[in-house]
């Protein structure tokens, strides 16, 4: 996919989209505590999927997938299990990546991530276990061996569904120190305009946020990437764009499920 992109950053377009994104941190209101075993109140369910078409530039290059799969018990804890895919390409390259993440249900801090990536000749896996109370973090590849972290860690995976509790107030600028590797904190994110805007899965009003973040790729500092979030209590991600020296990537919602039981809204993939 993106021969240049992919030549330039070891990442290619997985990780750089991967919303893998932002790279989270320091400690703002989440959502209200639930009233099930102090399960934070957020808004996303077990059975959401957001599915994107993936360009580079004006060519279509692909697909990507946001999907709530579970809650799934990690180290005693239960845990939300969120998994991001993006897959495409050209006849000359091909990406298969997958991110996924489990979040501590009463806080969201990470507590594993895992990166599975196939990015033409090269295939990587990795997975961190991730311990909030002791704010360290585990390579398993490398025998384990064990980082300092931050207390109330997020991974890239886990950005995009804390980003959707933060009130995300237009004018405002937010800081947060929550990247599970302390050296790419903090991250910043700038809350720009609201705006109306049209996607294959439909018309939404959405905020404009922008997020920076202390890494090459398309969130890096002095980069101009946007994501647009409804604007409602859902704040599903609906478009992303952002442009770099080699082109333009962009996200655009093709269809969307709420939950396991519901129908599925928008445009089928073609």
């Amino acid at each position: 996919m993106i021969p240049r992109l992919a030549a330039r950053r070891r990442g290619g377009v997985g990780l750089a989209v991967g919303l893998v994104i932002a790279l989270l941190s320091g400690r703002a209101p989440l959502g209200a505590q639930g009233s099930e075993l102090g399960r934070l109140t957020v808004p996303f369910e077990v059975g959401e999927q957001l599915t994107y078409d993936v360009k580079f530039g004006a060519i279509r290059v692909g697909s990507a997938r946001l999907a709530v799969l579970g809650v799934r018990p990690i180290r005693d804890r239960n845990a939300w299990h969120v998994r991001f895919d993006i897959r495409g390409g050209t006849f000359f390259y091909q990406v298969n990546d997958a991110y996924e993440s489990w979040m501590d249900v009463t806080t969201l801090n990470s507590l594993r991530f895992r990166q599975d990536q196939d990015q033409g000749s090269r295939e990587r896996e990795r997975v961190f276990e991730i311990f909030p109370e002791r704010a360290v973090f585990q390579e398993t590849w490398k025998q384990n061996r064990e980082v300092a972290s931050v207390r109330d860690p997020l991974d890239d995976g886990s950005f995009l569904y804390f980003i959707r509790t933060v009130p995300l107030e237009v004018g405002r600028t937010y800081s947060f120190n929550r990247y599970f590797k302390p050296d790419r904190n903090p991250v910043i994110i700038r809350v720009l305009r609201r705006e109306r805007i049209q996607v294959p899965a439909g018309t939404f009003s959405t905020i404009v946020i922008q997020p920076i973040i202390k890494t090459r790729g398309i969130f890096a500092e002095g980069g101009q990437a946007e994501l647009w979030m409804t604007d409602d209590e859902d704040r599903m991600m609906v478009q992303m764009k952002s442009r770099m020296s080699v082109g333009s990537l962009s996200l655009f919602l093709r269809s969307y499920r709420r939950n396991g039981s519901g129908a599925i809204q928008g445009t089928p993939s073609p």
